[in-house]
């Protein structure tokens, strides 16, 4: 099969659609990988690095597309890059297609393309094994982002999250016991800071306090919410619901009632955002001010370690490539249950529950 890597053209996103040797195991099998010049210059992945694990290089976006039968990326096309699809072609990528302007959609339908949704694969437990070390790393990636905001020359409070013998340490809430709730609690632990855990889901707090037993759980509900918005110094909000929006589980009123220069960051922004005044940022400038709250709401925040979170997603993500491009997706599909349940669209026939036009 031809599968063609292009660069990604989203700002601040530095993560590839395949590591050289993610492209190496592909032409091992018989695949050809096209890769456009300068697709891993970011994270020092060479053109030559590619072209040495079998890929040819090419010298545009439009070429990549147009040589492929399969695109690997990681965010989904720009409105660009929608212009290049070829009828029947398949591409695998976080579409985040809930959250995605209607456009979107409705090129895939009208190009007959399958979109494979990284962040929808799912197993029959509902693990989400793609979207998990993203979830992970923006997790972890959040202690390191506050710790940093709350300092003065930040405009923050000026508090250190661990605080200091005789001073208590920082009051972390997050909002959502998933992964990136988890490792974002470990995180926040690790650095000494207070941290309160909410989800509504009590099964899924004690699970949780098993994995992270230093941080304090408490049932989601909107007397518990109203109360930890009064005392949280930073405020994450990690609330995931597949295929669908991040419900708005804080609203304009809460964000008031919390202390002025305390941070909110939004991990849920990539669906929308789990805070009423989220809105998306970029990395070249990340934050904003609103209700005198600083607010960080980057949807790409793992594209800020690119290398780091593309050999992560690479080593979950090959194996699915392979077998797509191995098998065909027809037999794929069947042998891979998690592939078909992130398949969104299939040759331009909506699947995913809640995206019709």
């Amino acid at each position: 099969m031809n599968i063609g890597i292009p660069r990604e053209r989203r700002p601040d996103e530095n993560r590839v659609g395949l590591t050289p040797a993610g492209v190496e195991l592909l032409t091992a099998a018989g695949h050809q990988c096209y890769v456009e010049r300068g697709t891993g210059a970011g994270i020092d992945f060479r053109d030559e690095d590619y072209a040495a694990a079998g890929a040819q290089i090419v010298y545009s976006g439009e070429e990549t597309y147009g040589r492929a039968d399969l695109v690997v990326k990681v965010a989904r096309p720009t409105a660009e890059e929608l212009q290049w699809l070829r009828p029947e072609q398949m591409v695998m990528a976080f579409w985040h297609l809930a959250s995605a302007s209607p456009d979107n959609l409705e090129v895939l339908q009208a190009r007959h393309i399958t979109a494979i949704a990284y962040e929808a694969i799912q197993t029959e437990d509902g693990q989400l094994p793609v979207l998990r070390p993203m979830s992970q790393i923006a997790g972890r990636m959040a202690a390191h982002i506050a710790a940093s905001l709350l300092q003065n020359e930040r405009g923050g409070k000026g508090i250190l999250l661990g605080g200091q013998a005789g001073i208590p340490p920082a009051q972390v809430v997050i909002l959502g016991a998933g992964t990136a709730g988890l490792s974002a609690a470990q995180a926040f632990v690790g650095a000494g800071a207070s941290v309160y855990v909410l989800d509504k889901d009590l099964s899924r707090l004690e699970r949780f306090s098993e994995r992270a037993p230093h941080a304090i759980t408490m049932i989601s509900h909107p007397a518990n919410l109203r109360k930890a918005m009064r005392f949280a110094d930073v405020l994450v909000g990690a609330v995931l619901v597949p295929g669908q929006r991040a419900p708005v589980l804080v609203t304009r009123e809460m964000v008031q009632e919390m202390r002025p220069r305390s941070v909110i960051i939004d991990i849920a922004i990539n669906e929308g955002g789990s805070v009423e005044t989220s809105r998306p940022t970029t990395h070249q400038n990340p934050t904003f001010i609103e209700e005198n709250i600083i607010h960080y709401c980057v949807p790409n925040m793992p594209g800020a370690v690119g290398r780091t979170a593309t050999h992560a997603l690479n080593n979950v993500t090959w194996p699915f490539i392979l077998e797509v491009a191995t098998a065909g997706l027809e037999a794929a599909l069947d042998k891979q249950p998690a592939l078909a349940r992130g398949t969104v669209t299939r040759a331009g026939q909506v699947l995913a529950e809640g995206l019709q036009l």
